[in-house]
């Protein structure tokens, strides 16, 4: 069963998502990303973000080593730093609308990856393993960071239902990431963090360290790389 952070929505292909991220009869512009890498996990992972910087996650994959396959679909709100930032570097990358991709055959397979663009008007898609491109590099690296951070909303939900003793060292690896600059947007995750820090069930001291990373997330010090 699928555990989401603000809610369960429904699946769509990028093309179909326009239409439900706008409120209007004008298509919303969206930009997409997709990641597919088989014998990783998740495998499969797609984020999709309008232009009002709703976003949406749906990924596929196990959250725990004894855990069964399962869908886990999330719903938040960027930055609207972050939010220009990804329409920025797509308008520089011409919308996708070229080839993207390296074509270097000596680099290593990292993921089939897919960034897509939709509005009213246009529709691009552009498939690549790496890309030169300096705009589609950062956009790679910004929702790869992203997907991270998401990651750890699903797997600290998944433990503190059924994982409670895990939730400490899963804490403290987010808090090396964070510090790191490997997170992006972790008040996406905020929801969750919340939770663990009102379970009177859970110690103190994974308590503090949700708290400590609800704190960062709210002064945005563990935003971004840059």
């Amino acid at each position: 069963m699928a555990i989401g952070i603000l809610g369960l929505f429904g699946l769509a292909a990028p093309a179909q998502s326009q239409q439900s991220l706008s409120g209007s009869n004008r298509a919303a512009a969206t930009v997409t990303f997709t990641l597919d890498f088989p014998h990783s996990n998740p495998e499969h992972y797609s984020i999709a973000v309008d232009e009002s910087g709703h976003a949406r996650y749906e990924c596929s994959g196990d959250v725990a080593q004894d855990s069964e396959p399962q869908t886990y679909q999330a719903e938040f709100d960027l930055t609207e730093s972050s939010r220009g930032k990804i329409f920025a570097w797509a308008k520089q990358a011409q919308f996708f609308s070229g080839n993207v991709d390296s074509k270097n055959g000596k680099l290593a397979f990292t993921g089939a990856k897919v960034l897509s663009y939709q509005d009213g008007q246009r529709s691009y898609t552009a498939r690549y393993n790496y890309s030169n491109l300096g705009p589609v590099k950062e956009l790679t690296v910004f929702f790869q960071d992203l997907a991270t951070t998401l990651e750890y909303g699903h797997r600290l939900a998944y433990d503190q239902r059924y994982e409670k003793l895990a939730l400490d060292a899963d804490l403290k690896q987010m808090e090396s990431q964070a510090r790191n600059g490997e997170l992006r947007e972790t008040q996406s995750v905020a929801p969750v963090l919340q939770e663990i820090v009102e379970d009177a069930s859970l110690l103190n001291g994974v308590r503090a360290r949700a708290k400590e990373l609800l704190e960062s997330a709210a002064s945005g010090s563990a935003t971004n790389r840059h």
